[in-house]
């Protein structure tokens, strides 16, 4: 694609692809977008991840939906097609109505919603009947109890919206799902083929709609530039069916392709034919890449002078960069939401985690503390991105001058921080600048069990609006927490979890099995930590995550430091990221993990938590080696604060509080 003489006025397009989260915009496109117009770029934005589910979500999509499920062979139709089409009209007679509810335009419905005579119960109910109904023949009651009426009718509600997406990926495309698109034809796809497949054939009915979506944008916004933020494998296909109707509507419109799935999987790309669909393909933060690509149009700029950009030349993928230094931090500006509807996104409830809840129910204005990891040395993670590696602070002022304009653009006072882990300094630093300005906000995000939240640190940062925080635990096993690089402890996770907690502060702990060589003694382990963590009221949340290799961590790049073999990854032109591997120990992880998540979701309601850990699993696991009341014994302890414990920062390798 080439520019098209002198444009002096280059208007630009940032759009979302489904499917993200429908709770709150992706912050990509705000960030950009406000970037953009501070440099004088005329810049405007569409979230077609939540227009596509409002379109879905409703009496008119029902409508289709019906179609085509009337047209599924009987054999072929799914317990949900079937429950579907047996309710005849209700639910597209009362979709819109639960919609309204979720996005908070209705809430009066929360009684009739609850009560669960209104909206028709299919499949995705059935769980609900497997917990024993101690309180009036009610199996909510155990979540919910008698007066929380709005929260268990958003768990209905959802439950509703999760039974109608059932239908349409049964019915409609089998690609669809309520939060993700298409997932498997981009996850670490070494070839093009499969999504180019896809892109060949004739377009779903999921997909006319969304192409009508982009049709109707382009028309409105006009557009020079069309910038498409990917920041999940589920959100691929879906960007390149943007990009297609685009080039379909007008080839010279120029399309580029970034984000988070592009910065991790593409970095060496040389697939030709992705650039039948993007022009420009660019890698690591946007802001530099798009202001070049820009000037570039305008005329300013020669192709040979873009940042950090694929191309396409003479059939051959060709990556440019002039090595330009991003912009800093503190000069990206304040993301926008100008142009996004934010009375219209939904506020789902499918998960009673209560972390998880926070991703998906409420509308939070996404903000960074810092840029990067002032760690950045965990083994698992993918130290050796620019995301991760390039570490840059923000002052205080800064940073509340920022959540002061969000919310006047906004008129919301929650801000989900999206730092990979927030500093200890920079956190009291704003808990200051928020009580010197008096301004109340409610706030949540990423930390490190750093010993420097000390429990006056953390009473702090509950007065300043923290609600919840979430760390990695990881393995709880002392010595994989080493060969990890954590720089952490159980016994330091468990000191700092409990001056959170008792500062009032939700804390949820990630958790990951299946690190190379751990063994089912530590696996088992493992869970006798959380569950005494659980016990103690250091945590009230977690999850168990299976650690998945990938080229760009210090495990991928060194596997023998961490005692294991890489398969060789296949000829890969297009995405790469994950890779196999050969642990020794020869553990079946899949069987293990399967006990831990049925653990820790009963550990978080109070279930269980007096069990043998071994009775969550269906075979003979080791007795656990944890001793009774550890955990109690550490938080027992006199919190060393930031004073003390030099000597297990130095042998960890973790830095003085609050720095990289």
């Amino acid at each position: 694609m080439k520019p098209s003489g002198q444009r002096n006025s280059i208007r630009v397009l940032s759009v979302i692809p489904p499917m993200t989260q429908l709770n709150t915009p992706y912050p990509a496109t705000a960030w950009l977008t406000g970037f953009l117009r501070s440099r004088g770029v005329e810049a405007v934005q569409e979230d077609f991840a939540l227009a596509l589910a409002r379109k879905l979500f409703s009496r008119a999509g029902l409508e289709i939906v019906r179609t085509c499920a009337e047209q599924t062979p009987a054999r072929q139709r799914t317990e949900s097609v079937k429950h579907f089409l047996a309710h005849g009209d209700r639910p597209a007679a009362t979709v819109d109505a639960a919609v309204a509810f979720l996005q908070g335009r209705d809430p009066t419905l929360a009684r009739r919603i609850g009560g669960r005579r209104f909206l028709p119960e299919g499949p995705r109910f059935q769980a609900l009947e497997a917990f024993t109904a101690e309180e009036g023949g009610d199996p909510l009651a155990w979540a919910f109890g008698a007066l929380g009426a709005q929260d268990r009718a958003k768990h209905v509600a959802t439950l509703f919206l999760n039974d109608l997406a059932d239908v349409i990926r049964d019915a409609v495309d089998g690609r669809f799902e309520f939060a993700r698109y298409a997932e498997s034809l981009a996850k670490s796809q070494p070839s093009f083929d499969p999504l180019a497949a896809a892109l060949a054939a004739k377009p779903t009915r999921v997909e006319e709609i969304l192409r009508g979506l982009v049709r109707e944008a382009v028309a409105r916004h006009k557009p020079d530039l069309v910038l498409v933020s990917v920041p999940f494998p589920g959100c691929v296909h879906g960007a390149f069916r943007i990009a297609q109707a685009i080039k379909e509507l007008d080839p010279r419109i120029a399309t580029v392709l970034g984000g988070g799935f592009v910065n991790t999987e593409l970095r060496e790309l040389s697939e030709p034919r992705a650039f039948d669909f993007f022009d420009f393909v660019t890698l690591d933060d946007g802001e530099r890449p798009a202001l070049a690509l820009v000037e570039h149009l305008r005329g300013e700029r020669s192709r040979e002078q873009l940042v950090r950009t694929f191309v396409r030349k003479q059939g051959k993928v060709q990556f440019i960069d002039t090595g330009e230094k991003d912009i800093p931090f503190a000069e990206t500006g304040t993301p926008t939401w100008d142009g996004l509807p934010l009375d219209r996104y939904i506020s789902v409830l499918d998960m009673l985690n209560p972390m998880h809840r926070l991703w998906s129910d409420g509308r939070w204005n996404k903000l960074a503390v810092a840029h990067g990891c002032y760690w950045r040395k965990c083994a698992f993670c993918d130290t050796g991105l620019d995301s991760i590696a390039r570490h840059e602070s923000l002052p205080a002022e800064a940073l509340v001058d920022r959540i002061e304009a969000a919310i006047a653009a906004t008129g919301q006072t929650g801000f989900h921080f999206t730092d990979e882990a927030a500093p200890p300094a920079a956190l009291k630093a704003l808990a200051a600048e928020l009580k010197r300005r008096k301004l109340a906000i409610s706030w949540w995000g990423n930390i490190r069990f750093e010993k420097a939240f000390t429990p006056e640190l953390c009473r702090e940062l509950a007065e300043s609006g923290c609600l919840a925080v979430s760390g990695g635990l990881e393995a709880a096993s002392d010595r994989l927490l080493r060969l990890m690089n954590k720089g952490v402890s159980v016994e330091q996770v468990a000191r700092v979890a409990k001056a959170f907690s008792d500062a009032g502060i939700l804390v949820h702990a990630y958790l990951m099995y299946g690190f190379p060589t751990q063994t089912a003694q530590e696996t088992v382990d493992s869970l006798e930590y959380v569950r005494q963590l659980v016990e103690a009221g250091c945590i009230q949340s977690g999850f168990f995550h299976r650690f998945a290799c990938t080229v760009h961590s210090p495990v991928g790049r060194n596997p023998e430091k961490y005692g294991i073999e890489l398969l060789p990854l296949p000829p890969s032109p297009f995405a790469k990221n994950d890779v196999e591997f050969v642990d020794p120990t020869g553990v079946d992880h899949a069987a293990l993990g399967t006990g831990l998540a049925k653990a820790l979701y009963n550990y978080m309601h109070g279930v269980g938590l007096a069990a043998d850990v071994r009775s969550w699993f269906g075979f003979p696991v080791p007795r656990t080696a944890v001793k009774r009341g550890f955990i109690a014994r550490a938080i027992r302890r006199p919190f060393p604060g930031t004073g003390s414990g030099g000597a297990i920062r130095r042998r960890a390798g973790a830095p003085g509080p609050g720095r990289g």
